[in-house]
């Protein structure tokens, strides 16, 4: 079931994400890492809610997009780790695949949040969780789209 949430603002993108972030860490144990897969044009809010989301998680560290990097993680308390991904600059799914990739999501204890997942949809597991960011005509206004 799909859930569309507007924004207009930074904070509110970022307590929509905070919210999820309690939902996520509430949750059942599944058999692989718990997989956010994010689609939007630049711009559109994806990096905001990922800082949103960390925070909530408790990250202590200012999260940044791993543009350059591809794969940043954080630690997190209980033996889990966040997992920030940024395909924005891959050419395909296979550079992914060779950074670690199954490894990651193959990990019950990761919270996996990728950026740019629409580049990369092929190896994105079946259950991830997809949100969509579109944005409005105002600079911070957008709809967020989860499901």
């Amino acid at each position: 079931m799909k859930k569309s949430i507007h924004s207009d603002s930074l904070k509110i993108t970022q307590g929509i994400a905070k919210e999820l972030a309690k939902t996520i860490l509430t949750a059942p144990q599944k058999k692989g890492a718990f997989m956010l897969a994010l689609k939007g044009e630049l711009g559109a809010g994806k990096t905001s809610f990922v800082q949103g989301l960390a925070k909530g998680l408790g990250v202590k560290k200012n999260v940044l997009s791993p543009t350059f990097l591809i794969v940043k993680s954080y630690n997190l308390k209980k033996g889990k780790t966040f997992y920030h991904i940024d395909c924005y600059r891959l050419k395909n799914a296979k550079e992914l695949l060779e950074l670690e990739w199954k490894e990651i999501i193959g990990n019950s204890k990761n919270i996996v949040a990728i950026e740019w997942a629409d580049h990369v949809k092929r190896i994105i597991p079946k259950d991830a969780l997809w949100i969509s960011f579109v944005q409005g005509n105002e600079l911070t206004e957008r709809k967020i789209v989860i499901g």
